[in-house]
């Protein structure tokens, strides 16, 4: 994570450090529930009692613990310490558990997190009994990783050291987990190389650990992912969430995990499934599926399924089968895409809500709703995708295991 200036830093620092006083704490206790929308009145009731600039970062540190409930828990974001950056880059609670019960299952005691950030990786490693060296180079990051870690009493199992990652000697250590930065002052980055590290210099450090787990974007190229590293692709919730290059575990390997639950697919290399015309069902994988390129796994566990066209990841079957790993949909209609023809039918049939799914089609689902003028009091589920090379409509609705 890059170094703030200077004098910005230790301002930043400055101001951060005053949170943690009796005082600061006090504001922050008081400001748990605010209501965002009444802040210009709340931050004059506040002034009267205490200084300006404690309550500007007070409000500012409110605010961030309201986003961070839905990665961490309101337990935890109320007891916790955040930047900006902290809270959109930071790994969601539920991810990090899961990562660090792998480590555990591998007997890992020790581990080097490299890029730690604001500690949420660490925390999670620490709550197993981990022993846990997180390092950050940006000095306000480091501070708010501490307190993170002395506020969960993590404290005696999380060492916080602000230094270049490329300077720190991992050799002690049983594993080191890097969480590359990968956004800039413009965005997103989505070279690899353009990570902070780059990922050529976490592979390296890596292979020097007996294990290791490198944190990466979900849509990193399979060439890219080197022969001697896992990949695994997480989801949550069904929103895919990363990618993580394990060393040390099964090189070669390709797995999609899904949370909860942790459920998790390791390909077999199959080849890719047949086309086949649109059946009684149709299974829509997981996002970690996808990016895993495990669809013929799924296709697999399905007995007869296939693809509807060769470039969509859609599978369909004529039997009705249960998986983890895909949403399943029965299927009423297969029509070529037609507006006018679809807007009947969803009229004579009385259809007031859709549920619009596309793949492989231009059409935006909510353009799409705008144009069908809906009225009704049934539901139904629409597919936009392409069968065997034509633009198409699937109508159907959830299906029942």
């Amino acid at each position: 994570m890059p170094a703030q200036n200077e004098p910005n830093a230790s301002a930043a620092v400055t101001s951060f450090t005053a949170l943690l006083t009796e005082e600061g704490r006090g504001l922050l206790a008081d400001l748990r529930d605010h209501d965002p929308a009444k802040e210009l009145a709340t931050a004059t009731r506040l002034r009267r009692d205490h200084p300006a600039e404690l309550v500007s970062a007070a409000l500012g540190m409110a605010r961030l613990r309201q986003r961070a409930v839905a990665k961490f828990g309101a337990e935890d974001a109320y007891r916790m310490f955040f930047t900006p950056n902290g809270v959109e880059q930071s790994t969601r609670r539920s991810v990090a558990e899961y990562r660090a019960a792998r480590f555990a299952a591998l007997g890992i005691r020790s581990v080097a997190d490299l890029c730690c950030g604001i500690g949420g990786d660490a925390i999670a490693l620490a709550r197993l009994g981990i022993r846990v060296l997180a390092v950050d180079r940006d000095p306000l990051t480091c501070e708010v990783a501490r307190a993170n870690a002395e506020a969960l009493g993590l404290a005696e199992l999380i060492e916080v050291r602000c230094a270049d990652v490329a300077d720190v000697d991992t050799s002690g250590y049983d594993a080191v987990f890097v969480d590359p930065a990968r956004r800039g002052g413009r965005g997103r980055i989505f070279d690899p190389e353009a990570y902070s590290p780059p990922l050529s210099w976490a592979i390296e450090a890596a292979r020097k650990a007996p294990h290791a787990a490198l944190k990466i974007a979900p849509g990193v190229p399979h060439e890219a992912v080197p022969d001697d590293a896992e990949a695994e692709w997480i989801s949550d919730g069904g929103d895919v969430k990363e990618a993580v290059l394990w060393f040390g575990t099964a090189p070669g390997a390709r797995r999609a995990t899904l949370l909860p639950g942790a459920h998790s697919l390791v390909g077999a290399g199959l080849p890719d499934p047949a086309v086949r015309p649109v059946g009684r069902y149709l299974y829509e994988p997981d996002g970690a599926v996808i990016r895993a390129h495990l669809v013929a796994d799924v296709a697999a566990q399905l007995g007869d399924g296939g693809l509807i066209d060769e470039t969509i990841a859609y599978v369909t079957s004529d039997e009705l089968r249960a998986t983890d790993y895909a949403s399943a949909y029965e299927i009423t209609d297969v029509l070529p895409f037609n507006l006018k023809k679809l807007k009947a039918l969803l009229r004579e049939r009385k259809v007031g809500v859709v549920t619009v799914k596309k793949r492989g089609s231009a059409i935006e689902p909510e353009e799409l709703r705008k144009k069908l003028k809906l009225e009704g009091v049934n539901s139904c589920v629409i597919v936009l995708t392409r069968v065997d090379g034509s633009p198409s409509m699937l109508l159907g609705h959830p299906a029942r295991t």
